[in-house]
């Protein structure tokens, strides 16, 4: 999301852009999504929800998507659906594909695929948005978990900190938290999830079940995107845990399944578990899906003289709890191609 608003909006403002990307398709782990791009409804919600995170970033994420949303309508994305499903937060949801096709044809250049950026240009601004470094074990066992071998990959496999190196190296600095990430928990091996799976088996009923880990100990929820939760079962022995509930928790609707369903969903792709006297059981393994802390940006989106960071490489946005990371990749996407015209 963030590397093609940044080359849609360059291009719109005149720019020469050459766009290069690590993989085989552009969009990234954004294509991998529910494609649901959001913001709170009240900047205290925000505050509330994520209050590590910088205030002025947030405050530009807030002030500025429902103009950024109107833009991407403009370009030919059109929305799904134009409401979250949640009360406390206003956005819309988008075909993943069909929204990077429009913003290709938006930067009006070929994607240069299988090109990551081995070092940073000297005569040129550079935008970085290489999706953070989720597919780093290295990295997640150094800032994250211990556990790093065992997570579910549940973003693109080519996001290995590639952005962070280079602009660390540039004189850059690393946001705070580091230490977390946003995912789900997913039916544990020997369960078969491939990539059009991940949102389809997301198990996310945490607040409605009994979480356990191996060793017996129960962890409580305490946040209503259950971020807390996949965060606690990173670090649990195999970065798994037990989901235990009732008959009566299993008919308890969750946005548009009920508990139920999502457990049934597991169980039919491999997951480990049983039901038994009223009792249903299922395996899960943490599903890392984005960094949440990467490069320290200001409010024009820079790291260095020169560089700038968007996506999941620009860290402090959503510290300490959980915001929308493909609203937070739009938002500075553009700001950061605007300041790199500017400088």
């Amino acid at each position: 999301m963030a590397g093609l608003a940044a080359a849609a909006h360059a291009t719109q403002r005149g720019a020469s852009v050459l766009l290069l990307e690590k993989g085989d398709r552009p969009g990234g782990s954004m294509l991998l999504s529910s494609g649901v791009v959001w913001r709170h409804r009240e900047f205290d919600d925000f505050r509330r929800e994520c209050p590590g995170g910088d205030p002025a970033l947030q405050r530009a994420v807030f002030e500025r998507l429902d103009s950024d949303l109107a833009w991407l309508e403009s370009l030919g994305a059109q929305p799904l659906q134009r409401e979250t499903g949640n009360p406390l937060t206003s956005g819309a949801r988008f075909d993943t594909r069909q929204l990077a096709a429009a913003l290709v044809r938006a930067a009006g250049v070929g994607v240069q695929l299988g090109r990551p950026l081995e070092e940073l240009p000297r005569d040129v601004p550079v935008v970085l948005a290489s999706g953070g470094f989720h597919a780093a074990p290295e990295l997640i066992a150094r800032h994250i978990t211990p556990r790093a071998g065992e997570l579910m990959l549940r973003g693109a496999p080519w996001s290995t900190g590639d952005g962070l190196r280079l602009a660390l190296a540039a004189g850059g600095a690393q946001s705070e938290g580091m230490d977390e990430f946003y995912g789900r928990n997913m039916p544990a091996p020997p369960a078969r999830v491939a990539e059009a799976d991940f949102v389809r088996l997301a198990q996310l009923y945490a607040t409605h079940a009994t979480v356990r880990n191996r060793g017996g100990e129960t962890y409580r929820p305490h946040t209503w995107s259950e971020i807390d939760v996949v965060q606690w079962t990173a670090r649990q022995p195999g970065a798994r845990a037990w989901y235990e509930v009732t008959a009566e928790q299993r008919e308890v609707r969750v946005r548009d399944r009920t508990v139920g369903e999502m457990i049934d969903a597991g169980l039919a792709a491999g997951a480990p578990g049983d039901r038994r006297g009223g009792i249903t059981r299922i395996e899960v393994v943490a599903g890392i899906t984005t960094t949440l802390g990467g490069l320290r940006i200001d409010t024009r989106a820079q790291v260095a003289p020169g560089v700038y960071a968007a996506g999941a490489d620009a860290g402090g946005i959503a510290t300490g709890g959980y915001a929308s990371g493909l609203a937070a990749a739009l938002v500075f996407g553009r700001i950061a191609a605007e300041s790199a015209l500017s400088q």
